[in-house]
C-alpha cells in the first residue's frame, strides 16, 4: 500500500506458504489487482514489470532461486524477470546463521539487490517497510549523480554551556536528512554529517556524528574534497568557554561570553559545488533573498536555499523556500521537504 501511495501500479504473487498465512483476498484488496497464486498459459512470469520485491524471502525461497529452482510463481518470477528484483529475508536466526544458507544467500548478493534482514529476539526479521520501500525507489530513479561525492550537514549543534546546559536550536534535521537521502536515490556517494537532530539518520547512508559547530567543521573538513556540499545544518554562530561543573541555579544569574564559531562554508575546496541555507525570521520576500544573495556572495556559493523559519518550518514535513543562484531565484511553495530535495537536485543536475 505504501508503493501505491508512492504511485506504483502494484501486482501481488504468492507462493503456498504464503496462502497458508495470509489470504490472498488481503493481499488482493492491499494491491487492488488479483493475485497470481499459480501460473498457466497466460505465462505470468514473464510479464514486464519494472521492479521485482520478494519479500519476506524464506531460506527456502532464496535457495531455491539460487539454485534455478522455479516451483513457485515467486521463485519463477524472480529468475525470470530482467528487470532488479529486491529480496528481503526473514527467518528464525538459527536457519539465517546456517552455513549452507549463508552460501546461498552470498551467491544471491551477485546478482539482486538485498534488503539486510534486522536480527532481534532470536530471528533475522524482515527490514522494516521504509527500509524495503526506500530500495524500491532506488532502484527504480536515475543514478544521474553516479560517480558523484556529495557531502551533506544536517540537523542543529550544541554548545555545552556545563555539563548539562547546551545553546542550541530547534532544527529537526529533517531538510539535511531528505537532501542526503535524494543524493542516494541519485545514486551519489554520500557522506551525512549529522548534529544532534531528533529525526533518526538512515541506516544506509554513510554518517558522522557531531555535537557542537567546532565537532561539525572538523568532521567537515575530513571529507571537504567533494564534489557538492549541501550545509543544510543549523550551526550555531556563537559559542562559550563551558563550566567544567554544573552551573548551580541557586546563584542566581550569570553571564556567558559568547565567541563566533567557525565557518564551515569558508574551508571548502574551490572546485566544490557549494549550496548553502539561509534562515531567517519574520521578513519580507524581498528581504529575505538580499540575504540569501549577501551570503551567496560572501562565501561565493552556487545556491542559496532560504527559509523564513516563522512559517511553521522547524521539524515539520514541509518547508517553504526561495532557491537563489547568481542571476536568478525561484520561489518555492509549501510542499514536502522529500520534494524540495528533488528540486534541489534537479537545479543541481543542470550544472
Amino acid at each position: 500500500r505504501v508503493l501505491r501511495r508512492l504511485g506504483a501500479d502494484v501486482t501481488g504473487y504468492m507462493s503456498q506458504g504464503a496462502q497458508d498465512i495470509i489470504h490472498p483476498n488481503a493481499v488482493e484488496f492491499a494491491t487492488g489487482q488479483a493475485v497470481v497464486l499459480g501460473l498457466t498459459g497466460r505465462v505470468e512470469h514473464l510479464r514486464g514489470f519494472d521492479l521485482v520485491i520478494v519479500a519476506p524471502a524464506t531460506a527456502n525461497t532464496v535457495s531455491k532461486i539460487v539454485h534455478g529452482i522455479s516451483d513457485s510463481p515467486v521463485t519463477a518470477l524472480a529468475l525470470a524477470s530482467k528487470c532488479p528484483v529486491i529480496i528481503a529475508p526473514a527467518m528464525h536466526l538459527e536457519m539465517y546463521e546456517n552455513q549452507i544458507f549463508q552460501s546461498n544467500f552470498e551467491a544471491l548478493k551477485t546478482r539482486f539487490y538485498i534488503v539486510e534482514p534486522l536480527v532481534s529476539e532470536g530471528a533475522a526479521k524482515m527490514a522494516p517497510v521504509d527500509e524495503i520501500v526506500d530500495a524500491a525507489v532506488y532502484c527504480l530513479t536515475e543514478k544521474d549523480f553516479s560517480g558523484k561525492s556529495v557531502v551533506v550537514t544536517a540537523g542543529p549543534t550544541a554548545e555545552p554551556i556545563d555539563p548539562v546546559r547546551v545553546i542550541t536550536n530547534r532544527s529537526s534535521g529533517r531538510m539535511g536528512i531528505a537532501l542526503a537521502r535524494e543524493a542516494w536515490l541519485r545514486g551519489a556517494d554520500v557522506t551525512l554529517v549529522y548534529g544532534p537532530g531528533s529525526v533518526p539518520a538512515p541506516s544506509k547512508l554513510r554518517t558522522i556524528d557531531v555535537e557542537s559547530a567546532s565537532e561539525m567543521a572538523d568532521a567537515v573538513a575530513t571529507v571537504s574534497d567533494c564534489d557538492f556540499f549541501i550545509g543544510a545544518a543549523a550551526v550555531s554562530d556563537f559559542t562559550t568557554k563551558a563550566a567544567d561543573e554544573k552551573i548551580q541555579s541557586r546563584k542566581g544569574g550569570f553571564n556567558l561570553r559568547l565567541t563566533p564559531t567557525p565557518k564551515i562554508l569558508a574551508n571548502l575546496c574551490a572546485n566544490t559545488v557549494k549550496v548553502g541555507f539561509k534562515a531567517e525570521h519574520g521578513l519580507s520576500e524581498a528581504a529575505l533573498i538580499q540575504s540569501a544573495r549577501r551570503l551567496l556572495v560572501e562565501h561565493q556559493l552556487d545556491l542559496v536555499v532560504a527559509n523564513d523559519v516563522s512559517k511553521d518550518i522547524f521539524g515539520s514535513t514541509e518547508t517553504e523556500a526561495i532557491l537563489v543562484d547568481g542571476s536568478d531565484e525561484k520561489i518555492i511553495g509549501r510542499i514536502g521537504k522529500d520534494e524540495a530535495a528533488k528540486l534541489i537536485f534537479d537545479w543541481l543536475g543542470e550544472l
